[in-house]
């Protein structure tokens, strides 16, 4: 406990919370893309979360605009960096028809703390585009989004000298969570989830989703689509990001991933999964993790529901959106999941 005071202390001395936070925004060519995207386009969004120069302009990004359902923070666009230095990385994988400001609660406060975080939209599975079926269950993609999004950042000269390529995190919520531990070595087998679901039709993440009602029907027939032959010929595959040193899971669905690759990770894994949560059950997804990824750390987060890690809703979007109602204890997740994804990076990355 001594400890993780001084931790915390230390913390507060090198970055307020009062830190000013920069945002750019970048498109990035993701091939892969064009068969999630309703559209058919190849961009992958990026926005990117920094230490900025204090005193910059600063302005809101809740969400929408005029009257926020989501209370996300401030943000000062395009601003400087603080200062030249070189600083670590954490990939940001949203969930299931978010985006990666949805996410800003969490990359928001990392940023605070000095890390540069790099989110993502992926496509077809994203709160701003019209979803797709085939970015509903291309779960290996998204790896390869923030595969993707890292390099365009290392590519660019505006941010590549404020990055440190050797020390690089991933973070994730829900299918985000998946998406952190494919990119941390964990492998995908749509096979298993298929027969999980056949097993375990009451299972959470069997049923149509809130943000996208595929049926678990629809979804074994969007997999065994002709036009995603290519893709899902690559399930299999290595999907990692080259150089992760830690992974931070919030509420992670497991079932797709196999256990040999699980078995097999060997950065430091952190799993946070709510006690409450019906979307995504601890007791077949968190704890089955727990069993499998060698010295994985998982703490299951009393009274606290799947969409406790979203945005902080407001009181409208509590009354009026179902995953808002859901939401219970949202102020105690997120700062649960802050510390506890501080902790993992600040003795993986600093």
């Amino acid at each position: 406990m001594l400890i993780r005071m001084a931790v915390a202390l230390c913390l507060l001395a090198v970055a307020p919370a009062s830190a000013t936070v920069g945002e750019q925004r970048r498109l990035a060519t993701q091939p892969s893309a064009a068969v999630r995207d309703a559209q058919g386009r190849s961009d992958l969004r990026v926005t990117i979360w920094y230490p900025a120069k204090a005193g910059t302009t600063e302005r809101s990004i809740d969400f929408p605009p005029d009257v926020p359902l989501f209370r996300i923070g401030t943000v000062a666009p395009d601003a400087p960096f603080a200062d030249s230095d070189r600083r670590p990385v954490v990939l940001v994988s949203h969930g299931f028809g978010g985006s990666a400001r949805m996410m800003g609660w969490f990359g928001l406060a990392l940023a605070e703390q000095g890390y540069v975080v790099v989110a993502v939209d992926h496509p077809g599975n994203n709160g701003i585009d019209r979803p797709t079926a085939a970015g509903s269950v291309l779960w290996w993609s998204r790896a390869d989004d923030l595969k993707v999004a890292l390099a365009a950042v290392l590519a660019d000269p505006q941010l590549s000298s404020h990055v440190d390529a050797t020390r690089i995190g991933v973070a994730g919520f829900s299918i985000g969570g998946l998406t952190a531990l494919v990119a941390g070595g964990a492998r995908t087998d749509p096979a298993r989830m298929v027969r999980f679901c056949r097993d375990h039709p009451e299972d959470g993440t069997c049923k149509p989703q809130l943000e996208f009602a595929l049926s678990n029907e629809q979804a074994i027939a969007t997999l065994a689509s002709p036009a995603l032959a290519g893709e899902r010929a690559r399930a299999g595959e290595d999907h990692s990001v080259p150089g992760v040193k830690a992974v931070f899971a919030m509420a992670p669905v497991v079932q797709p991933l196999t256990p040999a690759s699980l078995r097999a990770m060997r950065e430091p894994v952190v799993i946070m999964a709510g006690a409450a949560d019906v979307t995504v059950p601890p007791a077949t997804h968190a704890l089955v993790a727990k069993g499998l990824i060698p010295g994985a750390t998982v703490a299951i987060l009393p009274a606290v529901t799947h969409y406790s890690f979203l945005a902080t809703c407001s009181a409208t979007a509590v009354q009026t959106l179902p995953v808002c109602r859901d939401a219970t204890a949202q102020e105690s997740a997120h700062r649960d999941a802050i510390r506890a994804a501080l902790d993992l990076f600040d003795r993986t990355l600093r």
